[in-house]
């Protein structure tokens, strides 16, 4: 399953339904992989997901854990660039890439891809 994240803190609640079904799919051996795109992107930076809170949610942070350890996480090339976002700047774990690679995962075999 890819799941594509466009929201941070700008749209909460949209943020983190996608960071609750990537680990929602984790946890029920679903293979995931969760792009950060557009102002998620800075939740690939250690301690970004941290200050994120939503009412009534499980914390941020503990869902990128839970998809760290049994998915990939990975920052849009050109949305880490215009943060001026390296691989250097990233939770270990989460790398940058683009558009040909999250085509080439959504067009896998069997794989279903989400927007948020």
């Amino acid at each position: 399953m890819v799941i594509k994240v466009t929201a941070g803190a700008d749209a909460p609640e949209r943020c983190n339904q996608a960071f609750t079904v990537a680990a929602a799919a984790v946890a029920s051996g679903v293979p995931v992989s969760l792009w950060l795109t557009g102002e998620s992107s800075w939740f690939g930076v250690p301690g970004r997901a941290k200050e994120f809170t939503l009412p009534h949610a499980t914390p941020l942070a503990d869902l990128l854990d839970v998809v760290l350890t049994g998915g990939r996480v990975t920052v849009c090339t050109q949305c880490a660039a215009r943060r001026e976002i390296g691989p250097d700047d990233l939770i270990e774990g989460v790398r940058i890439a683009g558009a040909p690679t999250f085509v080439e995962e959504v067009l896998g075999e069997g794989v279903q891809a989400l927007v948020y």
